[in-house]
């Protein structure tokens, strides 16, 4: 399915729409309501059916929360689409909030009048977010009820259908593990805590599971789905059985159909976990709350823990494409400078994607921000916005694919024309952050919170810095953006062997241009070195090949070991990569890689 260009939702068409949203808040009594972009499975891409945000705003960001009053509406974006929040929406009508400095929960305390009433979907919120909200709202007076029906969903006239495609079977010698492996050693977690099931409310975790995909989500391969797993290996699965013809189930996975799962909560016995953290609230609270056991989805470590088998597919994903990033590249260079449009570029790569034949499709909407569009973090061009590549700009360009045997994540920022030292000093400060990354040893047991500032150091250096975490998990024919692993200052999940990670630091100036790059890395065992202790260490190895723009990087600035790593990582390039490509590409990579 190629990418599509359209004009993105209009800030005219918010206005009314708000308005109409009001009078229903009206109707129910409420004095307001949170509108978040989330559906109940938490997920960061949504259906075109749960769109609620973008329909009410015309943001079309992926993570973001409206608190709609009856004088005013906040919308609360975080430090990656702050400029795209700005653009998109009717700032007469929106109001854009920076988060994390403001809370929405503090921000209902100074906005809302005592007594009010905060109405929200609880099939839309986790318990967790829900309660750090109310440790805010709470003291000032304010109550935050759960309701009965979206109200958005009464007044969406043209709202669209669920998805309802067919589930297909996953090859388990691509996942390592056929699907009762998986299940017994899910259970054993469940029986270790003497647990009798867990509701599983992430489509990745099912999906992982049961060695299934699906199509949803538009570039995600997921089924959008609830399941129980019962200590015994058992898995209830709610899904439509005709949806799942083609899915292999074995006899211990028992399908039911969605409107059952209310009831199937109903009937389970004994201590039931669930995730506070991913699992929406509706479910917390129909269980009873004496037998609710608080706890990690018992999916999350193991799927994020990838197998040899996973490992090695990743790999030859990361060759395939790099093969198809680098004829892109090798394009875009022999095109005259000024003629390109952001749109050409996006189409010309997925076209480079498309011909390995064994792209399923790619990874997610591929951001081309030229000059300023490469300052706002998550940029998807449309028709309205494309605008051609200006000599002596940057072309900030993160793109992937979605592989029978991996997901792939890249970005490469690229010079157009002419150099600027500007541009050069800040390209290769990001890129002292990424190498000192990809070299990193470090202690099993840390955290991405403890290594996030490697990755900054050198921006700090120089009083710059990003408003985006490091680095995020990937799945495995699954979510490009994958938990519960992240490079984050946030993240205390403990980093361990087998975990993919992207390794993306930048920087941007509003207005003017945008730096990124970005390699996907596996968390490995770190060889013994001489002298060492006993400890275990960790490392990365790198999967993503693909040329660094060598005329963005200003050779003074780095230092011995940084440049050898670059070097190294070239000379890889041109040997993996090297044999897959043909003509001027191949020519091009030689030049593209040359030791500096």
């Amino acid at each position: 399915m190629l990418q599509t260009f359209t004009v993105s939702a209009q800030p005219d068409q918010g206005p009314p729409r708000l308005a109409r949203l009001r009078a229903a808040l009206a109707e129910r009594g409420l004095d307001g309501f949170l509108v978040p972009r989330a559906d109940a499975h938490q997920g960061e891409y949504v259906a075109p059916c749960d769109a609620r945000l973008e329909w009410l705003t015309g943001f079309t960001g992926t993570a973001g929360l409206c608190a709609v009053l009856a004088d005013r509406a906040g919308l609360f974006v975080d430090g990656r689409y702050r400029e795209q929040a700005r653009s998109q929406v009717d700032t007469d009508h929106f109001s854009p909030v920076d988060m994390p400095a403001t809370e929405p929960g503090d921000w209902l305390a100074a906005e809302a009048g005592t007594g009010a009433v905060i109405g929200f979907d609880p099939w839309l919120h986790t318990e967790d977010a829900i309660n750090r909200m109310r440790q805010r709202t709470d003291p000032a007076g304010l109550t935050l009820q759960p309701v009965a029906g979206n109200p958005i969903d009464a007044i969406w006239d043209d709202r669209p259908a669920r998805p309802s495609g067919a589930i297909t079977a996953y090859p388990a010698h691509l996942a390592g593990r056929d699907s009762a492996e998986k299940r017994a050693l899910c259970a054993e977690t469940l029986q270790a805590a003497a647990e009798a099931a867990a509701v599983l409310t992430l489509p990745d975790s099912l999906c992982w599971l049961l060695n299934i995909r699906g199509a949803d989500i538009p570039r995600i391969p997921i089924v959008q789905a609830f399941a129980i797993l019962h200590a015994d290996a058992g898995v209830e699965l709610f899904v439509a059985p005709e949806r799942a013809a083609a899915a292999g189930l074995d006899p211990q996975v028992r399908l039911f159909p969605p409107s059952a799962f209310l009831d199937r909560l109903d009937a389970l016995s004994g201590r039931i976990r669930v995730d506070p953290k991913t699992a929406p609230l509706a479910v917390i609270d129909r269980l009873p709350a004496d037998r609710v056991v608080r706890g990690d989805d018992p999916c999350l470590l193991p799927k994020a823990c990838k197998t040899p088998a996973e490992l090695a597919g990743a790999a030859a994903a990361h060759r395939r494409d790099g093969a198809a990033m680098t004829g892109f590249l090798a394009w875009l260079a022999a095109q005259p400078v000024g003629e390109p449009t952001e749109i050409d570029m996006v189409v010309a790569l997925e076209g480079f994607r498309r011909a390995t034949g064994q792209l399923k499709d790619i990874a997610f909407e591929t951001i081309a921000g030229a000059g300023p569009h490469g300052a706002i973090v998550h940029y998807r061009v449309t028709e309205a916005t494309n605008r051609p590549l200006g000599a002596g700009e940057l072309l900030l360009l993160d793109s992937g694919g979605q592989y029978l045997d991996g997901t792939t994540d890249i970005t490469r920022t690229i010079a157009i024309g002419p150099t600027d030292p500007r541009h050069r000093a800040t390209f290769t400060r990001v890129l002292k952050g990424m190498i000192a990354l990809s070299r990193l040893r470090f202690p099993r047991g840390l955290a991405g919170r403890d290594i996030d500032a490697i990755a900054r150091a050198p921006l700090w250096a120089a009083g710059q810095d990003y408003d985006h975490g490091t680095g995020h998990g990937v799945g495995h024919y699954l979510s490009v953006h994958e938990g519960p692993q992240q490079l984050s200052r946030r993240s205390a999940v403990a980093l361990a062997p087998g975990m993919i990670l992207s390794n993306e630091p930048g920087h941007y100036t509003p207005g003017g241009f945008g730096i990124r790059i970005e390699n996907l890395m596996a968390v490995v065992a770190a060889p013994a070195l001489p002298g060492g202790d006993d400890r275990e260490m960790l490392a990365f190895d790198t999967l993503t090949l693909c040329p660094i723009d060598l005329r963005l990087v200003e050779v003074g600035l780095l230092d011995t070991g940084e440049r050898d790593w670059l070097n190294g990582y070239h000379a890889r390039v041109r040997a993996e990569i090297g044999p897959l490509v043909t003509g001027d590409a191949r020519g091009w990579l030689r030049q593209a890689t040359a030791p500096i």
